[in-house]
């Protein structure tokens, strides 16, 4: 921090860790340290969203949607097919597709969650705008 900067600061923002124009956090060096999380494109909840380009932003958005489905949809069928449409005694129940069935719909349930921390850069945060809107009325 030069003399400059020295001057403009005021004793409400004299550790450099609140914008006085905005109120929002910001990072200096001074609390790099402390800030765990020192990416701007994340929100104060701990959600961390990832900026990428619209063109990469649609192919992840296809391909995981994609995979959420198909895993999702193999998970169930297996589960039907191990457990005989539900009609097969507990005894049997063939475990190893069951648990092969659960672990899709796990896995596919995961790839969209994941999926959906991706935004492009004019993209804003769903939860805020209703956040937002939800005094009104």
């Amino acid at each position: 921090m030069d003399h400059r900067d020295r001057e403009r600061e005021t004793p409400d923002d004299a550790d450099g860790d609140v914008d006085a124009g905005t109120g929002v956090g910001v990072n200096t060096d001074d609390n790099a340290d402390q800030n765990p999380n020192p990416n701007p494109n994340s929100n104060t909840s701990g959600r961390r969203d990832v900026v990428v380009p619209l063109r990469l932003y649609k192919t992840i958005v296809v391909f995981s949607t994609l995979i959420a489905t198909v895993g999702i949809l193999a998970g169930f069928i297996l589960i039907d097919v191990a457990t005989n449409r539900a009609q097969a005694d507990l005894a049997d129940v063939n475990i190893g597709l069951a648990i092969l069935g659960v672990g899709l719909i796990a896995i596919g349930s995961i790839t969209y969650a994941f999926s959906s921390r991706f935004r492009t850069a004019g993209m804003g945060n769903a939860k805020d705008d209703t956040d937002e809107h939800s005094d009104n009325g």
